[in-house]
């Protein structure tokens, strides 16, 4: 038996076996909580007098924050091994990213550190998110001049 082979029949005996199924439906219900909180709170701000478009966008703003506040504070972890990718649904794994990524680098100084290092894991969604916004703008355009 060769070096290689031997390392992987060692490694698969001890990687712990995941229930793929019982995560899935665990992310499920989690995330679409997270989403039922997302609609409360539209239905909160819509109810304090905000137009449809601007009480959306609070929910956004606010999961934002509450991201990053239980990144901060330390239990962001904690949610997430329990609802798994449940915590992705919203705008919170975003914020998470990005708030980890901070606190991570911050003895790194604010420039070297967290300046530089804030954007590692959200960077390529952002170029990405711009790259496509802005081909489906330039589509759109397209379009519409001949329409």
């Amino acid at each position: 038996m060769e070096k290689s082979e031997r390392y992987l029949n060692l490694t698969n005996k001890h990687t712990p076996k995941s229930d793929t199924l019982s995560h899935a439906i665990r992310a499920f219900v989690g995330g679409g909580a997270l989403c039922a909180v997302g609609e409360l709170l539209a239905f909160l701000y819509l109810y304090i007098g905000l137009d449809k478009k601007d009480a959306y966008l609070c929910v956004t703003l606010t999961f934002i924050l509450l991201g990053s506040l239980a990144t901060a504070l330390g239990f962001f972890d904690k949610i997430s091994n329990v609802i798994y990718a449940g915590t992705l649904v919203p705008v919170t794994g975003f914020s998470n990213s990005i708030t980890s990524a901070a606190i991570d680098t911050r003895t790194e100084g604010y420039v070297s550190g967290v300046g530089s290092k804030i954007f590692v894991v959200a960077g390529p969604v952002i170029l990405f998110a711009g790259i496509s916004g802005t081909l489906y703008g330039f589509v759109y355009f397209l379009t519409g001049l001949f329409y």
